[in-house]
């Protein structure tokens, strides 16, 4: 009896050891199936800008806007995207004929005069039609938008007066340029004997006002 027990006890270790030794299943030796990636949420493109402004019917076109523009940012009383109360809050202390130019809100229309008229300030639209400025109501045309201004400055009317200007103090340089422009006039600048780059300046703003 003795005996077997032992044989049966000799029996339980050599299994248990056996069982030591047997190496445990392995998570990796049967490779799970790769993650199936998930479909990316479409984005949706995004909607192109939307401006007031009309497309450009020509090259010429677009030459003369962009020659229009870069002269109203550096006659110092373009005030850009300034809106309608706006304009009219600060021109309502200012004496009658100040003036500004900035965009206007209106399709179909790139720039809007702001004018402080006798019955208080209103704003008139500037319309480019056939390559040429005018104002709203009006027949008479320019080809360069600061000659419309010039030519309603020097109106015996004088519907416009001083422009009213972002920087109340000019530079000298600028004062200078004005008076020279006054003095021999746009179309003879090119006869002054300057170096090249005060004649850049010069051309930069060949106007009066």
């Amino acid at each position: 009896m003795v005996a077997h027990n032992q044989v049966a006890a000799d029996n339980a270790i050599s299994t248990a050891a056996e069982t030591r030794r047997r190496p445990e299943p392995s998570s990796s030796s049967s490779p799970a199936a790769p993650a199936r990636p998930r479909p990316c949420p479409a984005v949706p493109a995004p909607a192109p800008g939307e401006t007031h402004f009309r497309t450009f019917r020509s090259h010429a076109e677009y030459r003369r806007i962009t020659r229009a523009s870069a002269l109203l940012d550096a006659c110092g009383f373009y005030w850009g995207p300034l809106s309608v109360h706006g304009a009219h809050e600060r021109l309502r202390a200012e004496p009658v004929g100040t003036f500004l130019v900035r965009d206007s809100r209106q399709r179909n229309c790139f720039f809007a005069l702001s004018v402080k008229m006798a019955s208080g300030p209103t704003s008139i639209r500037v319309h480019f039609q056939a390559g040429r400025f005018h104002l709203d109501g009006s027949r008479e045309s320019f080809d360069c938008l600061f000659e419309l201004l010039e030519h309603y400055v020097a109106a015996p009317r004088r519907m416009l007066g001083a422009p009213l200007r972002q920087r109340r103090v000019r530079p000298l340089q600028e004062l200078c340029r004005q008076r020279i422009v006054a003095t021999v006039g746009r179309e003879n600048l090119a006869r002054i004997p300057l170096n090249p780059v005060l004649r850049d300046y010069m051309s930069s703003f060949p106007f009066q006002i």
